[in-house]
């Protein structure tokens, strides 16, 4: 594993198993783990999911059941926007999500290749371990890197949006 060093607080950590073509990516987040859940599995990624200066997401839409689809479009900095979708495999509130992923343009590392992330979500005492278990890497090895170095990202846009969300909704109580 390594760390993306965010200086003075908890960091996402991400390692690939390259036999296994997968990425597994985790951080600890103060929020408990069924918000952590609605976080992933809503429209609300679009309040966190993303910065001004790389990509956010955009137009998210669901099924919120067993084969239901999901689409999403990314806004990159620089005005692009493609377009992303896949399908649910599994609920299991609030300790588990599974499901597909496909780029709908060619990705410059993956192309339009199928993959499949697992989303696992631990209670703790300050709240919630989120591990993301990404899957479909076998023989794409550059794409694992530069998913592995997202998932980072992406786990520490959460963690901040995740502390903050419970903090206010705890003062609400």
């Amino acid at each position: 594993m390594r760390s993306s060093g965010e200086p003075g607080g908890r960091s996402a950590r991400a390692a690939i198993d390259r036999s296994a073509g997968t990425v597994t990516a985790a951080v600890d987040v103060d929020c408990p783990p069924e918000r952590v859940y609605r976080m992933l599995v809503t429209a609300e990624t679009e309040r966190w999911w993303g910065s001004p200066d790389t990509y956010a997401m955009r137009e998210w839409c669901a099924e919120l059941r067993p084969r239901g689809s999901w689409r999403v479009v990314v806004c990159f900095a620089d005005g692009r926007r493609l377009p992303a979708s896949g399908n649910f495999l599994e609920f299991d509130a609030p300790e588990k999500i599974v499901q597909t992923r496909r780029y709908e343009f060619d990705h410059p590392t993956l192309g339009r290749r199928e993959t499949r992330v697992t989303y696992l979500f631990q209670p703790r005492a300050s709240g919630a371990r989120v591990t993301v278990l990404h899957e479909g890497f076998g023989g794409f090895e550059a794409a694992a890197v530069e998913h592995a170095f997202g998932w980072e990202r992406v786990l520490n846009w959460l963690e901040p949006y995740a502390r903050r969300v419970n903090e206010e909704e705890r003062r609400r109580q």
